[in-house]
């Protein structure tokens, strides 16, 4: 499972990059995907790169997101109760469990949100025109983007 923050605007983007965003659903900065670890979604993550921060997520980074963000139809929070009348799964942890280990999907929740709003990082970005190898936070975290959505939780 990848995860994708969206980091910059949309200012001077090409048109082939913004569609991709488009249909990876991040239409603003600091909205978060969690998608699935497929060759289509490697070439998507691949064409928007410089405009997205992205890495695997765990278990329990994506249990913290979906308690803090997570978020339903008519903008009410995802809790443990809903899961538990709604799903076959009795808390979000568990939920998570499944969702990272590929035997579930967000879609088996009904009336949640795929994009998650997040806050801007604490003590602000390293910089959004730099990939993380030369010190900025665009391209691939890969195990560390938890540290990322700590920051922005």
């Amino acid at each position: 499972m990848f995860v994708l923050v969206r980091m910059r605007g949309n200012v001077d983007v090409r048109g082939s990059i913004k569609d991709t965003l488009h249909m990876l659903r991040l239409n603003r900065v600091n909205h978060c995907v969690v998608i699935n670890d497929t060759p289509h979604n490697r070439g998507m993550i691949q064409v928007v790169k410089d405009y997205v921060a992205y890495g695997t997520i765990d278990a329990a980074t994506l249990t913290e997101i979906l308690t803090n963000r997570g978020k339903l139809e008519g903008g009410r929070k995802l809790t443990d109760e809903y899961l538990s009348q709604n799903t076959e799964y009795s808390n979000i942890s568990e939920f998570a469990e499944a969702v990272c280990s590929g035997k579930a999907s967000l879609k088996d929740v009904p009336g949640l949100k795929p994009v998650f709003r997040l806050h801007p990082p604490r003590k602000g970005h390293a910089g959004i025109k730099k990939p993380v190898e030369l010190g900025g936070v665009l391209g691939n975290h890969g195990d560390n983007i938890k540290v990322l959505l700590n920051q922005m939780r």
